[in-house]
């Protein structure tokens, strides 16, 4: 399910959407200012934000310039009353994905939704993570080679992959069923079990006390977070 966040200070509007989005079956989170909006918006846990230009605390135009040069490249759909074609130039050059005037229709909205998820899933991946190191576990993608404290540990070529999403995605919520379409591709395993399953047999390989993991976090009813 697509996590969306929602930047709009008119509650009218910012309600509307919520409930239009979430009867569309996306997953939604709301901020009323810019500061909050940019705070909820730095975690890199959502996969589009609707973005207000005219918002309390920080522009709209702020958020989206301050996000593209800290390199979080989130799709963004910006929302404005303003009707001026320089307003919507400004919009793109800041990073914006696309850009709707007030009034808008859901119907409208809706299919500039699915068209900028469906252009995101579409883009080249970035540059993989080579080497990976964190705490005493390093791990060489390219030669397939890991090791803690030093010493040679076994890995799965399934459990290289696994760690590879992780690497490439630090310190973001990583559902399973993203997981499964990614790493394993939904043919594959009809369940998210086998993710649960993959994970435990990590921690137990990668974490001092598996019990007690400080990399490899468990995000209650939405998935993991890897932190390196």
């Amino acid at each position: 399910m697509h996590r969306i966040l929602i930047i709009e200070d008119d509650p009218a509007i910012s309600k509307g959407l919520s409930i239009a989005l979430q009867e569309a079956s996306y997953q939604v989170e709301n901020a009323d200012n810019g500061i909050q909006g940019f705070e909820k918006a730095q975690t890199g846990q959502f996969d589009l934000i609707i973005l207000d230009l005219m918002l309390p605390g920080k522009s709209g135009q702020d958020i989206c310039r301050e996000l593209r040069q800290a390199g979080n490249q989130t799709p963004i759909i910006m929302l404005t009353s303003k009707k001026e074609e320089i307003d919507k130039v400004l919009g793109l050059e800041l990073g914006a994905d696309d850009y709707v005037t007030k009034p808008f229709g859901l119907h409208e909205l809706l299919a500039r939704i699915k068209a900028v998820l469906r252009r995101a899933q579409l883009k080249p991946t970035e540059e993989k993570t080579a080497v990976l190191r964190f705490g005493s576990f390093e791990i060489d993608f390219e030669k397939m080679m890991a090791s803690k404290n030093g010493k040679p540990i076994k890995l799965t070529a399934r459990e290289f992959e696994l760690l590879r999403f992780f690497a490439d995605h630090p310190n973001e919520v990583v559902t399973r069923d993203q997981l499964l379409d990614q790493v394993w591709g939904y043919d594959s395993f009809p369940t998210t079990r086998t993710i649960d399953t993959f994970v435990l047999n990590l921690r137990k390989k990668i974490e001092d006390d598996p019990s007690d993991p400080k990399h490899l976090l468990t995000v209650h009813k939405m998935g993991y977070r890897f932190v390196p």
